[in-house]
């Protein structure tokens, strides 16, 4: 396998604390765009690992990046519109930022990552995430698309976020807890991707549904959260009327935790059909057997915290 040169935007979150190590021990060289370095200094010491700091969303600055780079991989999402840019400017006029940034530079190359489901549906993010796909299958480029499942892993937005909330919440009351999905494993997601970078031939203009082997609703999946914590927590499942009053209502707390266009995602069920990891010869981790592995690192976590508050 030849290593290559690699610029990665996204490559500073929670994917990205997969990807960038299992890219790295395939000895490529690696560069993340990051808007803010210094606060991601820690990938910096994988070896071939350079982070620096770019407005994304400038396309000049994107072809000066892309110069040289054997191929682009295009990771940033929202689940809602920021405070700086919306849903539409991130999913969809970014990637064309991107194309054309790719073509002036002379890279013919791009990964792009996306949703399981995209396009479908009646939510914005997923409608999106289509949009961009469309953009992506229709630029001339050497294109590979990962539509991914809700991924989980070490401090994601899944276990850790449930886990959070049934630790201290009386009852956790739960929108959308008969939606379907088949959670997956993000190292298996870095996999699939690495194998696509290091074999061109046969990941050209191919999309790859990237879905965990279990099948559970997202009321199942908090439930085994909760029964895996040891915690009693009682899980309310609301109906639709009820969890549309939610999403709007925690639209309006901090960090936006949940919101209206959330809830018309899990209105789609996040299963897939063609199974691309069988097409990569990758065999998927299930779900539940992580958790004991995952909430131990949570508490100890919470432990550690604890102890730095009595300081």
């Amino acid at each position: 396998m030849t290593a290559k040169r690699l610029v990665i935007l996204g490559g500073t979150g929670f994917l990205g604390s997969y990807l960038v190590p299992r890219l790295a021990l395939d000895g490529h060289r690696i560069v993340l765009l990051s808007r803010n370095r210094e606060k991601r200094r820690a990938l910096a010491v994988v070896p071939g690992v350079e982070i620096r700091s770019v407005d994304v969303y400038d396309g000049n600055a994107l072809r000066r990046e892309f110069e040289s780079a054997d191929a682009v991989i295009h990771m940033i999402g929202v689940l809602h519109g920021t405070r700086r840019h919306s849903m539409q400017e991130t999913h969809v006029e970014l990637p064309r930022r991107v194309i054309a940034a790719c073509q002036a530079a002379g890279v013919s190359r791009l990964h792009l990552m996306s949703s399981l489901k995209a396009g479908q549906g009646l939510s914005r993010y997923l409608k999106t995430r289509g949009e961009a796909e469309a953009v992506v299958r229709h630029s001339g480029l050497d294109w590979t698309i990962y539509q991914s499942s809700v991924m989980f892993g070490a401090n994601d937005g899944l276990v850790s976020r449930f886990a959070a909330l049934l630790r201290t919440l009386p009852a956790l009351p739960l929108a959308r807890a008969g939606s379907r999905l088949a959670p997956t494993y993000a190292g298996d997601v870095a996999e699939a991707i690495a194998r696509c970078v290091a074999d061109d031939a046969s990941s050209i203009d191919r999309t790859f549904e990237l879905y965990g082997p279990e099948v559970l609703t997202l009321g199942d999946i908090v439930r085994a959260i909760r029964d895996t914590l040891g915690v009693r927590t009682p899980v309310i499942p609301l109906p639709d009327a009820l969890g549309r009053i939610q999403a709007r209502a925690a639209e309006l707390l901090p960090g936006k935790p949940f919101s209206y266009d959330n809830f018309l995602s899990l209105r789609t069920d996040s299963v897939g059909k063609q199974d691309g990891y069988a097409a990569l010869d990758i065999r998927p981790q299930p779900f539940t057997p992580w958790l004991p592995v995952l909430l131990q690192g949570s508490r100890r976590q919470e432990r550690l915290d604890r102890y730095r508050g009595m300081r």
